[in-house]
């Protein structure tokens, strides 16, 4: 088997790949489908927009599912917790988050794909939800990102050194910075010194990349052609739930009209792939976070008064 092209880890990748063969090596994932009728409901989304001629300033589909899946975890806060686990002692500690901080993967306009933390986004109005997240797209786009994740990485090996696991540190340091083919190359001399004079409230920094308390990937929004839905997802450690939101599709669907007959109509669907760590949760657990869901979409026009 000829091989045309080699392609060595960038930090990015180097990162995400680390942090995903940990999650399933450790995790016990139980992932479900939740494939609500979205037809009425993005009829009152298209609403939030009417009179908005500032594009910064239109509510994405996005930010709106953001909220509804920050709805649902408000009605089930064991969905919002991340677990201290140690398996040779059997024994697990979750820790209960007042603030929703969620991590969302974002593609940057350089292609790279970046995945920050958006901050408290459990009380926050659509409106400032879309501010917060135009910000970080900003600030993202004047950032370095090998330098952004270099700190996280650095940060991360540093705390595993505070927690004696030295095998650990040594390793991740001599693979990231041991010069060779996969050096990890950050900036320095003149273009480091001019990267951070950048204020820091106009590029990203750790704050921004760190771990949030849950995550949630809008594939519908790269791929709207989607058909189907996403089938696994891994869960980032400490977090214990993931959530991925599929592209809108219609598919033929029974519904009940006024006289209580039921007829097959051509209705719109958005699939909600949801993935939970099953050392710490039930599916008895995410009950109210599903009953939530159901009373939005059944009732969709309270999303206007989360604008």
């Amino acid at each position: 088997m000829a091989i045309f092209k080699k392609e060595r880890f960038g930090i990015a990748r180097k990162i995400v790949s680390n942090m995903t063969s940990q999650s399933w090596e450790e995790i016990p994932h139980a992932t479900m489908s939740y494939e609500p009728d979205v037809t009425d409901f993005l009829v009152e989304c298209k609403k939030l927009n009417e009179g908005v001629t500032d594009k910064s300033q239109r509510i994405s589909i996005n930010t709106v599912m953001m909220k509804v899946i920050c709805e649902g975890l408000k009605a089930a806060p064991k969905m919002n917790c991340t677990l201290n686990f140690r398996r040779h002692m059997v024994r697990g500690t979750l820790h209960y988050h007042d603030n929703i901080d969620i991590s969302m993967p974002m593609i940057l306009k350089s292609g790279e794909m970046m995945t920050v933390n958006m901050h408290s986004m459990q009380d926050k109005s659509l409106t400032e939800m879309t501010a917060a997240i135009n910000d970080t797209i900003r600030r993202a786009n004047n950032s370095d990102m090998n330098e952004v994740m270099y700190e996280v990485s650095l940060d991360n090996t540093l705390t595993g050194l505070r927690k004696g696991k030295i095998k650990q540190t040594i390793t991740r340091l001599y693979g990231s910075k041991m010069p060779g083919k996969h050096m990890v190359k950050t900036l320095s001399g003149d273009a480091k010194k001019k990267y951070y004079s950048i204020p820091v409230e106009d590029r990203l920094t750790k704050h921004d990349i760190e771990q949030g308390t849950t995550t949630i990937s809008n594939l519908g929004s790269v791929y709207r052609e989607q058909k189907g839905l996403c089938m696994l997802l891994e869960i980032i450690p400490p977090q214990t739930t993931a959530f991925a939101i599929n592209a809108a599709q219609k598919r033929p669907t029974v519904v009940t009209d006024e006289n209580g007959n039921e007829k097959i109509e051509v209705r719109t669907i958005m699939p909600i792939t949801v993935a939970i760590d099953h050392r710490s949760l039930d599916y008895g657990d995410c009950l109210p976070f599903f009953r939530r869901l159901d009373e939005i979409f059944a009732d969709p026009s309270i999303i206007q008064k989360w604008k």
